[in-house]
């Protein structure tokens, strides 16, 4: 039974955030999902490999676990520390795992399950009680699982295409596009029993742009010369390139509008983008260049 590094095989370290544990997870998943590599097995493989490590990484005690026992392979009988309880795959089918995962958590726990990003395990048996429906019965358990959803600011506005875990099940769907934080999906009859699935989406900060209401704000740096005689700068939007005029006489922080650059709206228009001036001077100058420099000074 081949040891795992779970940590290795999201490219992670072993102080990673759960964000960042998060994020790897994603962009692998998106790499080696089946529906983009057809027909080809070590890329299968690679995608059922990265789905264990997440189901292990991205819950507390099962990392836990895996930090604490992961090196021998095996959770000592009768482990309970942290209330770890083994057979809670967070909503993994823990039977599709490897020998290794199979070691260390399938032997440790209750059975039967149902959850999602950690949720509680519950047993059928256990919670219709003895005698519901005689002996070797079983009723059927339909849960509504909920969980948030992690996306950039850029996949937001754009859409996305995104595959989650539920219950062992890989499932796709489809962010729309202008999609705020706070919004909500719903995967009907995907969640155990045939429940829901509802997703709560994040949107994650991004260093180059700010969301209010309709609008974004972002800014650009202006060359000096331009600024002070006037002349056209390029501005990243979240759709491409713009170009912006910068009128003579411009200051450092004076705020322009691109019209229609902003976030969808529900009628199909967009907000606008408005754009900080960042006035620069060159690090080094040339000697040509200082000379100028001190004359407009001099010039008051």
């Amino acid at each position: 039974m081949a040891y795992k590094d779970y940590y290795d095989v999201l490219g992670v370290s072993r102080g990673a955030s759960d964000a960042d544990i998060k994020s790897a997870y994603r962009k692998l998943a998106k790499q080696y999902h089946p529906d983009k590599n057809a027909g080809d097995e070590k890329a299968a493989e690679r995608f059922k490999e990265i789905g264990e490590a997440y189901a292990v990484l991205s819950d507390p005690e099962k990392r836990k676990v895996f930090d604490q026992f992961g090196h021998t392979g095996q959770v000592p009988p009768g482990y309970q520390g942290g209330g770890f309880q083994g057979g809670d795959f967070g909503g993994f089918d823990g039977s599709q795992f490897s020998d290794f995962f199979q070691g260390l958590f399938g032997g440790a726990g209750r059975r039967g399950g149902a959850g999602f990003q950690g949720g509680a395990q519950v047993n059928l048996e256990d919670l219709l009680g003895g005698g519901l429906g005689g002996a070797g019965q079983s009723r059927r358990f339909v849960q509504n699982v909920e969980g948030e959803l992690q996306v950039t600011l850029e996949e937001a506005f754009s859409g996305s295409d995104e595959v989650i875990n539920v219950d062992g099940k890989r499932l796709s769907l489809r962010v729309p596009a202008g999609t705020r934080d706070g919004a909500r999906l719903r995967l009907a009859g995907q969640g155990p029993g045939g429940g829901d699935v509802l997703l709560t989406i994040r949107v994650l900060e991004d260093a180059r742009f700010d969301l209010y209401g309709d609008h974004l704000t972002t800014s650009v740096d202006v060359p000096a010369p331009v600024a002070a005689l006037g002349g056209d700068v390029t501005v990243q939007t979240l759709s491409g390139k713009g170009n912006l005029s910068v009128p003579p006489g411009s200051s450092g922080g004076r705020r322009m509008r691109l019209r229609g650059q902003g976030w969808p709206k529900k009628d199909g228009t967009r907000g606008d983008l408005y754009v900080r001036l960042n006035v620069t001077v060159p690090a080094t100058l040339s000697d040509e260049q200082k000379e100028l420099y001190r004359r407009l000074r001099d010039l008051g």
